[in-house]
C-alpha cells in the first residue's frame, strides 16, 4: 500500500500514505503531526474551504501536507476518495457520526475498497452515546469529564486553557496514538480497522493519575486545594515587580530548601509540609516575587535546581535561550513555529513544506497515487 521511498528519508512514517477528509481543529492537527512525522498527507480540501476565517497561507497546521479538491456533494465526488481511499493506509475524518456514511465515504465503503484501510474518526463526543450527534466544542467535551473543573482559584471560576487540553490532548493525540497502533495491526495482519478517537476519552483518560490520587484520599474534589492545582504555595505562578509571572515547581524537599533559599526565606522552611501554614508562606513568597522583576528572578533561578522559570507569551517562548539552543521553534517560509516533535536519532523530522493552498496540488498527488481522475473536471 505505502510508496517505498528511502526510509526515513522524511522521518519515522516515510512511505505511508494518509487521507485527510478537511475539517477543523483537532482532525488537521493531528494529520499534521503525522505529516511532520514523514507520511505522506493528501488534505481532502472542499471547494469554498473549511470556514475558519484563517489564510490558508498561515495555517500551520496544514504545513507538510498536499492538497486536493473534491466535492463530497458532487456526483462524482464520494468516488474520487475512495480512489484515494484505495491507495491509501490511513484515512483520517473529523464529522459527526453517521455524516461519512451518507456522504458515501464511510468506514464500510472504504473497507470494500481497502480492507487493510484505517480509518480514524475524530469527534468530541464519540460515535455513539446519548450525545454523539449534538455539536460541541473543546470547553464543552473538557467540562463534562471532570478536568476543566480541576483548573483555576478555589475562589473563582474554572480556567480555560484556550482548546490545548481538549481539541489537542484529549483529542488529536490519542487519535495518532489510535491509529499509528492499528497501522501496526494492518501490517501485521493484513486488516485495517475503525478507531473512534473522543476528546471526551482522550481528556477523562488524561486524568487517570488524579483518579488514583484522589481514591487515595490524596486529592480533593475541588480545584485550588491540591498538590498541583495551585492550591500549594510553592507549585503555582507568581506576579513580579513589572507585572510579569514567575512559575514556581518546588515540590520535592531539597528542591523547595533551595528555593527558600535563594528567595532569603529560609526560616519558612517547616512550612513546606504543614497545611496550615500554607497561607503564611504564599504570602511571603508572593512578597518576595513582588521585589524583582521577571528578568532579575530568572537571572536569579535559573543556574539552580529550584525548579522556577519564567512565564513566557507565546511571542517571548521562541527566544528563550534553552528553547533556541535546541531549535524547539523553527522559521520556515517566513513563518515562525514550533517545529516538529518528537526527535529521532535516525529518521529526523523537518518542516518540510508550508501550509497547503487547498487544491494546489491536485496534479503532483493525480501523478504520485495514480489517480488521473483527479485531473478530471468537478475535482
Amino acid at each position: 500500500m505505502a510508496t517505498a521511498p528511502t526510509p526515513g528519508r522524511h522521518g519515522p512514517l516515510t512511505g505511508v500514505r494518509v487521507v485527510e477528509l478537511a475539517g477543523i481543529g483537532p482532525g488537521p492537527f493531528a494529520a499534521m503531526l503525522l505529516a511532520d512525522l514523514g507520511a505522506d498527507v493528501v488534505r481532502v480540501d472542499r471547494p469554498g474551504g473549511a470556514g475558519l476565517g484563517i489564510d490558508p497561507a498561515r495555517d500551520l497546521t496544514n504545513r507538510n501536507k498536499r492538497s486536493v479538491l473534491v466535492d463530497l456533494k458532487s456526483p462524482d465526488g464520494p468516488a474520487r476518495v475512495l480512489d484515494l481511499a484505495a491507495r491509501a493506509d490511513v484515512l483520517i475524518e473529523g464529522y459527526r457520526p453517521g455524516v461519512a456514511e451518507r456522504l458515501g465515504v464511510g468506514p464500510e465503503t472504504c473497507h470494500a475498497r481497502n480492507p487493510r484501510l484505517v480509518y480514524g474518526r475524530m469527534t468530541g463526543w464519540g460515535q455513539d452515546g446519548p450525545l454523539a450527534p449534538r455539536a460541541g466544542h473543546d470547553i464543552a467535551y473538557i467540562a463534562v469529564t471532570g478536568t476543566l473543573g480541576m483548573i483555576g482559584a478555589a475562589d473563582g471560576p474554572p480556567a480555560v486553557p484556550a482548546n490545548l487540553l481538549g481539541d489537542y490532548a484529549g483529542g488529536s493525540l490519542y487519535l495518532v496514538v489510535g491509529v499509528l497502533a492499528a497501522l501496526h495491526h494492518a501490517r501485521v495482519t493484513g486488516t485495517g480497522q475503525v478507531v473512534d478517537a473522543a476528546i471526551v476519552d482522550g481528556a477523562a483518560h488524561l486524568s487517570t493519575m488524579i483518579h488514583g490520587m484522589l481514591a487515595a484520599g490524596a486529592w480533593q474534589d475541588r480545584r485550588g486545594a491540591n498538590l498541583l492545582d495551585g492550591g500549594c504555595p510553592y507549585y503555582g505562578t507568581y506576579e513580579t515587580s513589572d507585572g510579569a509571572y514567575m512559575a514556581v515547581g518546588a515540590l520535592e524537599q531539597r528542591f523547595h530548601d533551595e528555593f527558600l533559599s535563594l528567595l532569603g526565606l529560609s526560616e519558612y522552611a517547616g512550612a513546606h509540609t504543614d497545611i496550615t501554614r500554607w497561607g503564611e508562606l504564599r504570602a511571603a513568597v508572593a512578597a518576595r516575587f513582588a521585589t524583582r522583576t521577571q528578568k532579575e528572578w530568572t537571572e536569579v533561578f535559573e543556574p539552580s535546581d529550584a525548579c522556577v522559570a519564567p512565564v513566557l507569551s507565546l511571542r517571548e517562548a521562541p527566544h528563550h535561550p534553552h528553547l533556541a539552543a535546541r531549535g524547539t521553534f523553527t522559521d520556515h517560509a517566513g513563518l515562525t513555529q514550533p517545529a516538529p516533535a518528537p526527535r529521532f536519532s535516525a529518521t529526523p523530522t523537518a518542516v518540510r513544506t508550508a501550509p497547503a493552498r487547498p487544491g494546489a496540488d491536485t496534479a503532483d498527488v493525480a501523478r504520485d497515487w495514480d489517480l488521473p481522475a483527479l485531473l478530471e473536471d468537478g475535482a
